[in-house]
């Protein structure tokens, strides 16, 4: 698989095979992309990945204590309406795909509660860092992440990123033996196979036109 291929078929993945991911695997991934870009080689990124019966009793731990105020917000972009629209025309084909209409309130939120299992994932990776970085550490923490993603595809493997796990910072910290004064808690990555004739996998995605994002200027 080249690169291009890699991105291209890289999507969030929210029904996954009952597969065990092998650790021989995984290794060969993480050690890969310790090459990712870090700007002043700072390497900020840290990382538990859990799978068997460790992930069970953590997302057991997950379910019964609940939801908490998360650290940081990821929400904001929606208070722009180009944004809004973008998220809106993601929320339709997902919701679509599962056949949860807009106004089934309750089925709508029992689909989102598969996050707090990561979609029956068999491994999830959680990811942190020292509170003391700043915004250009969490955009090397997301160059690190793609990177991951795209050598976790290379593999015939797929992933989904979880900020929606930093709702439960504190019981993943706890669990995992993690400083709360240290670390800030960022996000979880569901890793497994895609269940690939699940519709919720399958969902046309969307992006909006290159020149809405890049401008070209002084090639002729």
């Amino acid at each position: 698989m080249n690169v291009t291929e890699a991105v291209t078929t890289r999507r969030s993945i929210r029904a996954f095979l009952d597969k065990p991911v092998d650790l021989a695997t995984i290794t060969r991934v993480m050690d890969t992309a310790r090459w990712a870009a870090s700007g002043c080689n700072y390497q900020p990124w840290e990382a538990s990945i859990v799978t068997g019966q460790p992930l069970k009793d953590l997302q057991a731990k997950i379910v019964a204590n609940g939801p908490q105020a998360a650290e940081y917000d990821w929400a904001a972009p929606g208070q722009e309406e180009a944004y809004k629209k973008r998220l809106d025309g993601v929320s339709a084909g997902m919701f679509g795909a599962m056949g949860i209409a807009r106004d089934d309130g309750a089925g709508r939120m029992a689909a989102m509660m598969k996050n707090a299992v990561s979609f029956d994932a068999p491994a999830v990776m959680f990811v942190y860092f020292p509170r003391l970085m700043k915004e250009p550490q969490w955009s090397d923490v997301g160059m690190w992440l793609q990177t991951v993603a795209l050598l976790l595809r290379e593999e015939g493997l797929d992933s989904c990123w979880q900020e929606y796990m930093a709702l439960y910072a504190g019981t993943i910290r706890e669990f995992l033996g993690l400083d709360h004064d240290r670390y800030m808690f960022f996000c979880g990555m569901a890793i497994g196979y895609r269940d690939a004739d699940a519709p919720v996998n399958n969902f046309e995605r969307q992006r909006v036109p290159l020149e809405e994002h890049v401008k070209f200027i002084g090639f002729e």
